[in-house]
């Protein structure tokens, strides 16, 4: 049997992560040997304002418990440095904001011992997700339609690794450098495209869902996510310049027809870009909140586009470099046919 370790980053989550707790403390992964819980936790606090030392001090678990403590530094930082003191062979990652039903590590592990060393494992928007932020219900929607293309068939690729729920082997991660801490967003796309690149089994997992309970009710914070993930893509995308499909510039051509001129708008002209996206983003909501959910979801997605393509053009520098990017991306698309 694998020996399998969970690694959590958290900071500022004390309830939710009091939770997750007690999610993992009902898994029914036991060794068989000896009856006990068949993994171990490490929990890296990235300078909470409430030191998790405290609040753990409550728990009284039936699994081994390390706790790290340092300055906050990133999730990036604190999930490599759990990983890096990690014992198990096959490391879980899930977010503090997770719920887990009984089988989730059992589901990982079992992918693992079949012949997968990369498992991505399915997120299920929480039964309340109607009362949430539009912006956290929009990024269910894409990221439901994302998993359901994989569970039909579609062939899953590293560049869709969320830390949200993941599994890998120690000793690829070790392999492939790590997490990449230059990258405050994207990290883990990022090392989802190296682990694939260097021979990775990759495996989606519906049945090793976690229910993802978003506590993210800023909109500034959510249209901030947009445009810094334009950022971060931009930069992956340099690292890996023949790989076509996690170029930002695809997305332009897989959106509604409708909605390129105001993603082009946004990468030439990014302040009225930002004028656009606010006016959308309103109206969006009052969509929302007359009850017209889909088309409040479909101006969400243009909302996002647009911040994303913002900060596509920020990375660029310049209307130059952007048109530049583009024009690049498309004789590549054109030379691969």
């Amino acid at each position: 049997m694998l020996t399998l370790t969970v690694v959590i980053a958290t900071f500022n989550r004390g309830r939710l992560l009091a939770r997750l707790m007690r999610d993992l403390a009902a898994q029914d992964l036991v060794d068989p040997t000896s009856a006990r819980r068949a993994f171990d936790v490490i929990l890296v606090d990235d300078g909470s304002r409430e030191p998790v030392r405290a609040l753990a001090r409550e728990w009284s678990l039936p699994f081994s418990i390390e706790l790290i403590e340092q300055a906050n530094a990133g999730q990036a930082a604190a999930r490599d440095r759990g990983i890096r003191a990690a014992r198990g062979e096959v490391i879980v990652v899930v977010d503090d904001d997770m719920q887990l039903p009984p089988h989730f590590l059992r589901e990982h592990l079992r992918h693992h011992e079949d012949g997968a060393t990369l498992v991505l494992g399915c997120i299920r928007p929480p039964e309340h997700l109607e009362q949430l932020h539009l912006f956290v219900r929009f990024l269910a929607w894409k990221l439901e339609q994302q998993q359901e293309a994989m569970r039909g068939g579609e062939r899953p690729r590293g560049a869709s690794l969320c830390t949200g729920n993941v599994s890998f082997r120690r000793s690829d991660y070790l392999a492939v450098g790590g997490f990449d801490r230059s990258l405050a967003q994207s990290e883990d796309r990022d090392l989802g495209i190296r682990l694939e690149e260097a021979g990775a089994r990759i495996v989606f997992s519906y049945e090793a869902y976690t229910l993802h309970d978003s506590d993210h009710a800023s909109l500034e914070r959510h249209l901030q996510r947009a445009f810094r993930y334009g950022i971060y893509d931009s930069r992956i995308s340099a690292k890996y310049p023949r790989l076509e499909y996690i170029n930002p510039w695809r997305f332009l051509f897989l959106v509604n027809p409708i909605s390129r001129p105001f993603l082009l708008l946004a990468a030439t002209s990014p302040g009225t870009g930002a004028v656009v996206s606010k006016v959308a983003m309103t109206l969006a909501q009052r969509l929302a909140d007359a009850g017209w959910e889909a088309p409040a979801l479909r101006g969400t997605t243009l909302v996002y586009g647009i911040e994303y393509f913002r900060g596509l053009r920020h990375e660029a520098g310049s209307l130059r470099s952007a048109i530049k990017g583009l024009s690049s991306y498309v004789r590549q698309t054109r030379d691969a046919t």
